[in-house]
């Protein structure tokens, strides 16, 4: 059995308050109350009341002197509180294609002559940055870039 100390001795002998309800209280929080299916029960107190013990604080960095501590204290205390407004999330979407891998090894070219010029990229970077050139082009341009790309069958390959 654990021993208590002198503090918690004297919690459990001090009397618990509980505040009493009236009549008048109680049908009044009753009736704003929604009926519920499942009956309530009132629990009683288990655990003593234990008083904590105010303990000395320590100053977080002892080569600040007490003065400089109190002016640091008091200086967060005079500024207001900015509020940082988030920009609104993107959503964003994940999709699959399929692609030659001829094609798909210059992801690894561009990635590489990319880095010498000390701008790294992401395969979905580099996806991005041709969607905006092709939005870009005119009309005529467009039909002409499209042509140079040849259709080929998606899906996934069969199982041999």
């Amino acid at each position: 059995m654990s021993k208590i100390n002198p503090v918690q001795a004297s919690a459990l002998k001090s009397p618990i308050n509980k505040p009493v309800a009236t009549k008048s209280a109680s049908a009044k929080s009753s009736a704003t109350k929604p009926l519920s299916s499942k009956p309530t029960i009132q629990k009683t107190a288990t655990k003593p009341v234990v008083a904590k013990v105010a303990t000395p604080a320590k100053p977080a960095n002892t080569r600040v002197s007490s003065a400089a501590a109190v002016n640091s204290v008091t200086k967060k205390a005079d500024k207001p509180k900015t509020v940082k407004e988030k920009a609104p999330k993107m959503k964003m979407e994940r999709d699959s294609f399929t692609m030659p891998k001829a094609e798909y090894a210059q992801f690894s070219l561009l990635k590489s002559r990319l880095e010498k010029l000390a701008q790294p990229a992401k395969k979905s970077e580099l996806i991005r940055a041709g969607l905006m050139q092709l939005s870009a082009m005119t009309d005529a341009a467009l039909k002409a870039a499209m042509s140079k790309v040849p259709t080929i069958k998606t899906g996934r390959p069969k199982k041999k």
